[in-house]
């Protein structure tokens, strides 16, 4: 069997292991521990199982995932969340659908300083949930509009998929956030619409519009300068030059950590249970990755990558074509796969292909991560239903998938136009100084 079959084995097989439960950093591992072994012997495997951890581990930027899930963490036990929910609900409360509305809005700025889409899900549901219940809204609309909004968490920076996609790749994680923002305020105002024209054709998926006195609304709006302030100064540092990527997060950890201290909502314990959480996330996060580096070492090893240009190259496929392959190829995989995974088995060999194809870095990073966003909520593995009803467990399975076609039309949108107008992606990038 040549070099590069046994790299495209290895691929089946660790994908099979993943599908069945086996840890992802474990699956990885083991495949690219074996495939080195079976390729370049014992002795060679050896040497890359003591290697790997280092050099997967000694990066200077993977600090950023730490700091970033820890600015994420402290936003959520500081009542962040439940400011940036007010605040939007007066922004657009009294338009008809406001209470989803605002769900997608306040979603979108937790995300912005939070990183995550399943701890977006899960802090904004709770208190959106009951908001939407009281107000008469049907269950479908509140659970898809909160399911789809937590999705915003994984592409607006700063987000952890980015970073991931960022080191595996060696591009800048800068670029990467910048490169997300537009995309990220394309696909709010998409989901929005989504809503509108819902409420439109299906009134009784809404309750009545609330009216909010303008002094409240200014209350309430004001009322989230924090959250405001934290995502300006760390991402539009990035923007403008003033900070690295690991810099900004340190900010941006410093000033929620500060925004929770003066709200005197960090009691002993639950400092420990916030620390402990990304301790544990973060531990989670680097064990993967260095996993992913014993496979990557496994799959150039077996010329996987070039193999798989070369034979492009000799089918006669356009670069067109073979984009859609590749975005085809994503979308059944965010079907069955956690998007974490699903980055980490892919990327090594499937990126040399599309660079190869001459598109840009940057632009098929911010691809990859909306895939994986349009997987979070595709049944029947979309993580962010699954978060959902651990949040409001009487929401039936049906009722939550069912509620989510709109969206997934709006990201089949999206996904159409960010292809048609790289510059969409590109355009914020080419402003960094």
């Amino acid at each position: 069997m040549s070099d590069p079959l046994v790299g495209l084995l290895g691929f089946v097989v660790a994908l099979a292991l993943i599908l069945v439960g086996m840890p992802v950093a474990v699956a990885l591992g083991l495949v690219g521990a074996v495939g080195f072994a079976i390729l370049n012997g014992v002795s060679g495997a050896a040497f890359v199982l003591a290697s790997a951890p280092f050099e997967a581990m000694f990066p200077y930027t993977l600090s950023v995932i730490p700091l970033f899930l820890l600015m994420g963490v402290f936003a959520a036990r500081c009542g962040l969340s439940r400011d940036l929910y007010s605040a939007a609900d007066a922004l657009v409360g009294r338009l008809r659908g406001g209470l989803a509305l605002a769900t997608i809005v306040a979603s979108a700025a937790f995300g912005a300083i939070c990183g995550s889409s399943l701890a977006t899900v899960a802090t904004i549901g709770r208190v959106a949930v009951p908001e939407m219940r009281a107000a008469g809204y049907d269950d479908r609309l509140s659970a898809a509009s909160i399911a789809a909004g937590g999705t915003l968490g994984v592409l607006i920076p700063p987000s952890i998929l980015l970073v991931i996609y960022g080191i595996l790749t060696e591009q800048s994680i800068g670029a990467l956030f910048s490169a997300a923002i537009i995309p990220g305020l394309l696909a709010t105002l998409l989901y929005g619409l989504s809503v509108a024209i819902q409420v439109r054709l299906m009134p009784e998926l809404a309750g009545p519009p609330r009216a909010l006195g303008r002094r409240e609304r200014r209350a309430d709006v004001l009322a989230a300068w924090p959250a405001a302030l934290i995502f300006a100064v760390a991402i539009g540092g990035i923007q403008f030059g003033l900070f690295s990527p690991t810099e900004a997060a340190a900010v941006g950890a410093a000033g929620a950590l500060l925004v929770a201290l003066a709200r005197r909502a960090l009691t002993r314990p639950i400092l420990g249970a916030a620390v402990m959480e990304v301790v544990s996330t973060t531990g989670m996060v680097f064990f993967i990755i260095v996993g992913a580096t014993l496979f990557n070492f496994f799959v150039e090893t077996a010329g996987l990558p070039q193999y798989l240009v070369g034979a492009i190259a000799e089918s006669g496929f356009s670069a067109g074509t073979v984009l859609l392959l590749v975005i085809v190829f994503y979308l059944v995989l965010g079907c069955f796969m956690d998007s974490m995974a699903m980055i980490f088995l892919t990327v090594p060999f499937i990126f040399p292909v599309v660079t190869a194809m001459g598109y840009d870095p940057i632009w098929f990073g911010i691809l990859v991560v909306t895939v994986a966003e349009i997987g979070l909520i595709t049944p029947p593995i979309g993580m962010n239903l699954f978060v959902l009803q651990g949040v409001a467990p009487d929401l039936a399975s049906r009722t939550v998938m069912r509620g989510v076609v709109p969206f997934l039309i709006a990201d089949a949108v999206r996904l159409a136009l960010l292809v048609a107008v790289p510059s969409l992606a590109l355009w914020l990038p080419s402003t960094m100084r």
